[in-house]
């Protein structure tokens, strides 16, 4: 008699339990987090401020939709060459960094709607001679690894041959930087980031009239990740309506330039 009520009580109690566990699950059901990637040395989009926090006005963006959107958000630093490997790796869920929307990419992400507009600009010192693409002919160019810019250079095949070397940097401040050192004629990066860097440098650096064509910014996920994008999607188009968007466009670029 004793064992059959031992065995009931620890049937009840094991019961209790499972019941517990399951309630403490649906209690802890709180709001899905993302993980964002993004290249932490990319300003104005993402970047270290004085006191090491991620800032910028992607990761501002993504702050803004992520909370509307009832998600929690973490930035993580990645190796922008390996964005793809590491979105549809799983060990980051969003690249939101000034990704540019090329028919190459969307092989292998889903993108959202575009937000903004980007021009690949070509940055020179400002006691340069060189004034034209043509005048790269026999220059070291940089720009950075696996950026579009790389890309916008393989479209100018003629250009592209004619220079003495196109040098690839893990990013593009250690290009402007090299560029400002001589040991390059030119550099072509992205107009976001290439003007905001030179407008805190003023004087020592020229843009030239010629660049390397338009393209847009865009927010990517891995395709079977729909639901996301749905979400991500009406959050921005939410913030676009409502203002939101323009202004914090006017914190980092002194303009509404968010299409």
């Amino acid at each position: 008699m004793g064992e059959w009520v031992l065995k009931k009580w620890l049937c009840a109690a094991l019961g209790l339990l499972m019941f517990g566990m399951l309630a403490a699950g649906c209690g802890n059901s709180g709001p899905k987090k993302i993980v964002v990637g993004l290249d932490d040395n990319f300003p104005p989009m993402g970047f270290r401020d004085e006191s090491n926090e991620i800032v910028g006005f992607d990761i501002d963006m993504a702050k803004e939709a992520a909370k509307r959107a009832g998600l929690e958000v973490e930035f993580k630093p990645i190796d922008w060459s390996s964005k793809e490997a590491e979105l549809n790796g799983k060990r980051v869920d969003v690249l939101w960094n000034g990704l540019t929307i090329t028919e190459k990419r969307k092989e292998n992400i889903a993108f959202t709607k575009p937000y903004m507009e980007n021009h690949q600009i070509i940055i020179v010192n400002a006691n340069s001679p060189i004034k034209t693409k043509a005048d790269l002919a026999g220059q070291v160019v940089g720009t950075q690894d696996g950026s579009s810019s790389v890309e916008a250079l393989e479209k100018e095949e003629a250009v592209l041959k004619s220079f003495k070397e196109l040098k690839k940097y893990g990013d593009y401040v250690a290009a402007l930087m090299d560029l400002k050192a001589g040991r390059l004629g030119a550099v072509v990066v992205d107009e976001v980031v290439g003007r905001y860097y030179i407008a805190k440098k003023p004087g020592e650096y020229t843009v030239l009239n010629d660049n390397f064509g338009t393209e847009e910014y865009g927010v990517g996920l891995r395709k079977d990740d729909k639901a996301l994008l749905d979400k991500l999607q009406k959050a921005m188009d939410d913030m676009k309506k409502d203002g939101t968007s323009g202004k914090i466009s006017q914190k980092w670029f002194g303009a509404e330039i968010v299409k």
